[in-house]
């Protein structure tokens, strides 16, 4: 495999094989690093050989799906390692995706930082720009921002350099679709923005994540859940999963399945136990349940992480008009208004 990589100068190796046998087909897949010799990925599908195209298209999507958020831990770890002084432009964006995903004060700080200095190198990476705005926005979520109306503007900055650079890159167009939704309240653009992501890159999990937080954010549950099922599906250990799982909670409580918020909702906190909007979905979900000690500990746990919380700054943040079943379970978990 070294060999290989050399010769066709490439660090990712996708090899397998086929087996055929009474109608039936196995297709075996890895993932090696031509660099290193090591397996970073494996997995085999075995399906009926009745339409050899439908079986293609699936067994594509499958293995797309799967690499990518691999490949991209791989790329992000391979970034940490080299010297401030060796990097590039795409090694800055890759760790202000790493700091990014941190989801703390801390390294949304550091992952604009990062952003800004890799569009200081390259001024044509349309997603970093993107993930800039989108680090914003986070900022307002999450009742970092010291000035909501800066982060705001820059929010909004951010996303408009993203479109003008490049508005046919699949993950520019679904980050850009979130930060519109929760920013400008633009549901109909969102939705628009990350249907095109979508068609140009069904295999996205990136894609399938901000889909799923772009219909939320609109008041449409029921397409969220199976936005974020899919990329569930695609990367069931992915380093957002506490976001994923945040995101089905929610969509679960405006549609009254508030077991299943619940689970959501201990999963994301099992992934990041000090992610605010995690213990606020909890709280939420308990409340209408009428569990209401548990529901005021967990609101409690909110309001811990998220000081200056209060229902009212909540809502103004931005993208919660549409999650009435949200906001009602908040109030009778007793936080405050």
């Amino acid at each position: 495999m070294k060999e290989v990589g050399r010769t066709l100068g490439v660090r990712y190796v996708l090899e397998g094989s086929v087996r055929k046998a009474s109608g039936r087909v196995r297709i075996a897949g890895q993932l090696i690093d031509a660099v290193t010799g090591s397996h970073i990925w494996a997995n085999s599908y075995e399906r009926d050989l009745n339409d050899i195209f439908l079986l293609q298209d699936e067994i594509t999507a499958a293995v797309v799906g799967a690499i990518l958020p691999k490949l991209l831990q791989r790329e992000i770890a391979a970034a940490r390692r080299r010297r401030p002084e060796n990097l590039t432009a795409y090694d800055f964006q890759l760790r202000a995706m790493s700091q990014y995903s941190r989801g703390t004060r801390k390294g949304l700080a550091e992952a604009i930082r990062l952003a800004n200095r890799a569009l200081e190198l390259d001024p044509t990476l349309s997603f970093v720009a993107a993930l800039a705005g989108l680090c914003h926005t986070v900022n307002i979520l999450l009742g970092f921002a010291t000035d909501p109306q800066f982060d705001r503007k820059e929010a909004v900055r951010f996303i408009r350099q993203a479109s003008s650079i490049d508005d046919g890159d699949p993950q520019t167009l679904a980050t850009t679709a979130v930060v519109s939704a929760f920013i400008l309240s633009d549901y109909e653009y969102s939705i628009e923005l990350v249907g095109r992501a979508l068609v140009l890159n069904p295999n996205s999990y990136w894609v399938w994540l901000d889909r799923g937080w772009v219909y939320h954010a609109a008041g449409v549950p029921e397409e969220a859940i199976r936005s974020f099922e899919r990329a569930m599906r695609m990367s069931p250990i992915d380093v957002l999963l506490d976001r994923l799982s945040v995101g089905m909670g929610v969509a679960f409580i405006e549609l009254r399945r508030f077991d299943e918020a619940i689970a959501a909702a201990k999963n994301a906190l099992r992934q990041n136990p000090s992610f605010s909007p995690a213990h606020g979905c909890l709280a939420s979900a308990l409340a209408h349940l009428g569990r209401d000690a548990e529901a005021h500990e967990a609101a409690a746990r909110l309001l811990e992480f998220d000081t200056s919380f209060t229902i009212t700054t909540w809502i103004a943040r931005g993208g919660q008009s549409n999650a009435k079943l949200l906001t009602e379970g908040l109030r009778k978990a007793g936080l405050p208004e």
